[in-house]
């Protein structure tokens, strides 16, 4: 059974989180795999796609709770967070834009737990420039043949169902792939830098068959359609999630500053130590207020969320990544093994910088906006 909403609150997404993600964090991590058991409680409690509408399987989630969730869930584990996100991309864009069969047949399986979804864009030659694929979708009488390769699949290794980007004689168009289709070979991919429990997996697709009905959005318009619609989600739980990874290392460096003794006084009392407490804070709170913004604007359909999303992403990202750097630095040796949660905050902090778009693409998008509006304050 799912929580009735009004446990839908930070609160509640906070005692499930230190009850079934953070005691499994780092084993998460450790052995590169996502235990089912936590598939199954995430599912239970409501939070994979809990902004579906209830008809949907949903809980009716507006974004900003949505954000605290992401944020709450982030705080302990990159790898949960990567789920709730790529699962939910390919449910958003079903919900978006596929056809009302699909949407009635697959969006409650998905909300269950059921059909666990993954986004399959990037290729080995294919990642910021995303919309023009090399994996090739032909034509046929009664649907599409895809053939070519995916890779850095989040959670791919796991997935029932892909989100997939494909180009046909009419351009780039969006398709949901089962995992069981013949011609489909899903490989596995160890030893990433972070997010490793996010089961990462590379994908060939051999003259795949996928029926009409599996293509989601029109023939030639998957990217901007589809594709960028599900890539809107994903920057904006990244952001969400980077801001609990910046208030756990914060939480982490005071904790270890104020019992940590060197020069005959606890390390708090040193002035550039207070600095980096200072500037970790403060980035904490420029993260949390942009992200709040960003929600806040989705929820009401405002015609910036778009950017203020992009800016919340590029933001927290980066003080995600400089904050971990710090603790880190903060704890030394200890910041460097395992027996420190800082450790992988800091791996896993890189590869928010580089996920759902680039931060080196993003300051190139971002500053689009600025120059579309005489006040950028305004856009």
């Amino acid at each position: 059974m799912t929580e009735p909403l009004e446990n839908l609150t930070r609160s509640a997404f906070r005692r499930f989180v230190e009850q079934e993600v953070r005691p499994r964090a780092a084993a998460i991590d450790r052995e590169e795999a996502f235990p089912e058991e936590l598939i199954g409680k995430l599912a239970a409690a409501g939070y994979l796609a809990p902004w579906l509408a209830p008809e949907q399987g949903g809980q009716a989630m507006d974004w900003q709770g949505y954000g605290v969730l992401t944020e709450e869930v982030g705080s302990a584990c990159s790898s949960t967070r990567s789920l709730l996100t790529v699962h939910g991309m390919a449910a958003y864009a079903l919900q978006r834009c596929g056809s009302r069969s699909l949407k009635e047949t697959l969006l409650p399986r998905l909300a269950r737990g059921e059909v666990i979804g993954a986004f399959a864009v990037s290729e080995p030659e294919v990642g910021s420039d995303a919309a023009h694929p090399q994996t090739t979708a032909t034509a046929t009488p009664d649907g599409y043949r895809l053939s070519g390769r995916k890779k850095w699949i989040t959670f791919g290794e796991r997935a029932d169902l892909f989100l997939l980007l494909a180009a046909s004689d009419k351009g780039p168009t969006a398709f949901l792939l089962d995992a069981e289709t013949p011609g489909l070979t899903v490989t596995p991919i160890r030893g990433m830098l972070g997010t490793r429990g996010s089961m990462i997996a590379a994908l060939e697709l051999d003259d795949c068959r996928v029926p009409e009905e599996r293509r989601i959005g029109r023939d030639g318009l998957g990217f901007t359609m589809v594709i960028s619609t599900a890539l809107d989600l994903g920057r904006y739980s990244v952001a969400c999630g980077c801001v609990g990874m910046l208030r756990a290392c914060l939480e982490a460096s005071v904790a270890h500053s104020a019992t940590r003794q060197q020069f005959g006084s606890e390390i708090r009392e040193h002035q550039l130590v207070r600095r980096l407490i200072t500037d970790m804070l403060t980035s904490l709170r420029c993260a949390e207020l942009l992200c709040q913004r960003a929600g806040k604007l989705r929820d009401e359909r405002a015609p910036n969320a778009l950017a203020e999303t992009m800016i919340a992403k590029y933001y927290a990202s980066t003080a995600a990544k400089r904050v971990a750097d710090d603790a880190v630095q903060l704890q030394g040796a200890l910041g460097c093994s395992q027996e420190s949660d800082v450790e992988r905050f800091y791996r896993d902090a890189k590869v928010m910088e580089i996920i759902e778009g680039s931060n080196q693409i993003q300051q190139i998008t971002i500053a689009d906006f600025a120059y579309q509006k005489p006040d950028p304050v305004q856009v």
